[in-house]
């Protein structure tokens, strides 16, 4: 264990200059998380086709605290590691990260896909921006309306995507989305889109139609 610089021989009201191995845990039993507004989980999804999705989709961890969630952030592979079909979604518990949940189906989201060369260059930047917006409730009232988030890894360009719980309640999602956008420092001439689930869901084409921009 470090030690400080050598000082003046100590008197019994000083401090030692060195940490004891108890003072050490007495510190780490007496010391103060900070909470979060809410409880989050993240999933891992792997793109095993032996699999059913459901059973492809596994729950890694619960948080809800800043300290816990960097401990799991630092933890664990970041997107641009994941082989492709991967997926993390990070949702607030209770919450399950598909379509067919009661807080998501008449929902939508914020959808951001990404060229090959911005793997390297942006995912993981971006990601963990995501994160700090969902975790950190960056979205003021409309926060409220945040389901979660999903990075996908795909051969074509990785996506990364907000969810929201009503894609009627357009307030809050032009909140959402203008925040988002300007977090990412993503230019003025970049659109990123808003779709429903339900249109994605019943998409006859490889595009979904968006129900906002910005």
């Amino acid at each position: 264990m470090a030690t400080s610089e050598p000082k003046a021989p100590e008197t019994e009201e000083q401090q030692p200059a060195e940490k004891t191995e108890n003072q050490v845990v007495v510190n780490s039993e007496n010391y103060i998380k900070h909470p979060l507004q809410n409880r989050w989980a993240l999933w891992y999804f792997k793109n095993d086709k032996s699999k059913s999705w459901t059973e492809n989709l596994r729950l890694i961890s619960k948080f809800d605290t800043v300290e816990d969630f960097w401990a799991l952030y630092n933890h664990i592979q970041q997107p641009s590691k994941l082989g492709y079909g991967c997926d993390y979604c990070l949702f607030k518990d209770g919450i399950k990260p598909m379509w067919e949940d009661d807080r998501n189906k008449l929902g939508g989201r914020w959808l951001m896909t990404l060229n090959k060369q911005q793997r390297h260059n942006d995912l993981d930047r971006y990601w963990m921006e995501t994160l700090l917006c969902l975790v950190g409730e960056s979205f003021d009232e409309a926060s409220e309306d945040v389901c979660g988030a999903v990075v996908n890894v795909r051969p074509k360009g990785d996506k990364i995507a907000i969810w929201t719980s009503n894609c009627q309640n357009r307030d809050a999602i032009m909140t959402i989305g203008q925040n988002y956008k300007e977090r990412l420092s993503i230019p003025t001439k970049a659109i990123i889109g808003y779709q429903s689930h339900d249109d994605t869901s019943s998409k006859s084409g490889s595009t979904t139609k968006n129900m906002y921009s910005v």
